[in-house]
């Protein structure tokens, strides 16, 4: 069994005080790039689903390929450390990928649209458990 600890922020100073209220420099950043790469995701799958003849289609299809996987699977790992986490999730949405393009490919049903959408409802089954553990978790915060 392993032990996960728990950081503290630390006391020194201003810098400990920015860290602490986010108004540090940098600290509106994530939001930003969390809806940028969220974009061009949604974008990289609509692109796949229509068949679009764009040179956009391969690079955003990709990243929406390893991002949506990534996410379900680093949110069910929220106990880990950053570093670790990135690197679990993003082996498990290349093993995910894998496993899907293996299954298309042993039945004989290969295709783009078929291994996008399989993604897709296997990223958010990922997250299922995550959504409905919150919302028990606000419900009874809600009723106390």
């Amino acid at each position: 069994m392993q032990t996960l600890r728990i950081k503290t922020p630390s006391t020194d100073g201003a810098a400990g005080d920015a860290e602490r209220t986010g108004t540090g420099p940098g600290r509106d950043l994530s939001p930003l790039l969390a809806g940028a790469a969220t974009a061009v995701a949604a974008v990289g799958a609509t692109l796949a689903l229509t068949d679009a003849g764009t040179p956009l289609r391969g690079p955003c299809t990709l990243f929406f390929l390893l991002a949506a996987p990534a996410a379900g699977i680093g949110a069910a790992l929220r106990g880990l450390e950053t570093f670790g986490r990135v690197i679990a999730a993003l082996a498990g949405a290349v093993v995910l990928n894998m496993l899907v393009a293996q299954a298309m490919l042993a039945v004989h049903r290969w295709s783009v649209r078929g291994g996008v959408v399989a993604v897709t409802v296997l990223s958010l089954l990922l997250l299922l458990p995550l959504l409905a553990h919150r919302e028990r978790h606000s419900r009874k915060h809600t009723q106390e």
